[in-house]
């Protein structure tokens, strides 16, 4: 491995959207063409295909699409009715969109402690926030595990959780479409799954796109009409509140040329995973995967203790590489939901992974001279 100062290389990319493009080359450029020469820029046939594919690939009956995996996640919770009173139980440490949506339609997140090894939701916590709705008053109605950084949460505990209170699961794959859980793909549990095509996702669109996976049929109905104005016999019924939902037909014409080369990018997201890890597990901690599952690595991420992570962040900058931190403040903490219930610990683990991680550049692209260059910087950063 190459040891010298890169003060002066040339920055890295933190994540390397341009190497994909220049990978499917006028493959996009082909199938936006044939979008521009047809004319059907909304519910055009890309869209049914890009559906199609997108349930095969999850081992889904159906996949709906949608506009970003924000309205993924609320256009479930209206089309179950989830309204005043009801808790939605939600991970403390994670992106604020899976939590966002549960004020949109009058009801109460309730905030849950995470793992420290997987960052993902922790049952124990999840059982204890059920118990702090129950006392206020509130019905538990949907749980929402988030498969964060790309790895499934422990689905086997939360769905035996989910039925034992009569919770809906709603997925939040945003970051772990693609990866599995004994052996199943994410999209394939609970009642439904949520997930984003936002550009730096592992499978991203040019611009914002989601999906929905589902096995219910009647509840598929539901959907369509909420993503399309809440629309009856035709648009001009409205049957329901809705929302203007659809992805356009140009996302899904991209989408479905990335997505033929998907499993050969989360193969080689893993590779950089596995040298990242061998490079760097006796300096500071690194991920774990549960051994039951397999990930995307939405991001690479590693703890690190108080005080140090800010400035390894400042001395990486200085050599071109390019860090994140996901996420300083989590949810239970943010203003704008500090007056929101939580398991009733604190959270402890959320506040100390906010103070901890940071994220180091990941992508499928990542080759082993400039991760070379990476590992090099971190370990001369920290000392090591």
């Amino acid at each position: 491995m190459n040891n010298h100062v890169t003060a002066n290389a040339a920055p890295l990319p933190f994540i390397d959207v341009g190497a994909q493009r220049a990978r499917l080359g006028t493959r996009i450029d082909e199938a936006v063409t044939r979008v521009l020469n047809h004319c059907r820029f909304v519910n055009g046939p890309e869209v049914i295909e890009l559906e199609k594919q997108l349930a095969e690939f999850a081992g889904a009956k159906h996949a709906i699409s949608c506009s970003s995996g924000t309205d993924a996640l609320a256009m479930l919770l209206m089309a179950w009715g989830v309204g005043p009173g009801d808790a939605v139980f939600c991970p403390s440490f994670t992106f604020c969109a899976t939590a966002e949506v549960v004020p949109w339609v009058g009801a109460t997140p309730v905030f849950v402690d995470v793992l420290a090894d997987t960052f993902n939701m922790d049952p124990a916590s999840l059982e204890a926030a059920i118990a702090v709705a129950v006392r206020q008053g509130l019905k538990p109605r949907v749980v929402i595990p988030v498969d964060l950084f790309g790895q499934p949460a422990d689905l086997d505990a939360i769905l035996a959780i989910a039925k034992a209170h009569e919770l809906k699961v709603l997925c939040d794959t945003a970051q772990g479409f693609g990866a599995t859980w004994n052996g199943k793909r994410t999209g394939s549990f609970g009642d439904a799954t949520a997930t984003s095509f936002f550009p730096a996702k592992p499978l991203g669109c040019f611009g914002d796109g989601g999906a929905i996976f589902t096995d219910d049929d009647e509840l598929v109905s539901v959907l369509k009409s909420v993503r399309e104005h809440g629309q009856g016999v035709d648009k001009y019924e409205n049957v329901r509140i809705g929302m203007t939902g659809r992805l356009d037909t140009i996302q899904a014409a991209i989408l479905l040329e990335k997505l033929s080369i998907f499993e050969d990018e989360v193969a080689a997201r893993d590779r950089a995973a596995k040298r990242y890890n061998e490079a760097l597990a006796d300096v500071c901690i690194v991920p774990v995967v549960d051994p039951r599952a397999t990930s995307v690595w939405a991001q690479y991420t590693i703890r690190l203790p108080h005080g140090v992570r800010d400035g390894l962040a400042a001395t990486l900058q200085k050599e071109g590489v390019p860090t994140a931190v996901y996420y300083r403040i989590p949810m239970h903490k943010q203003p704008a939901y500090a007056q929101y219930p939580a398991a009733g610990n604190g959270l402890p683990v959320s506040e100390a992974l906010s103070g901890e991680v940071i994220s180091l550049p990941m992508h499928a692209y990542l080759d082993e001279a400039s991760q070379d260059r990476i590992i090099a910087a971190v370990r001369r950063a920290l000392g090591k």
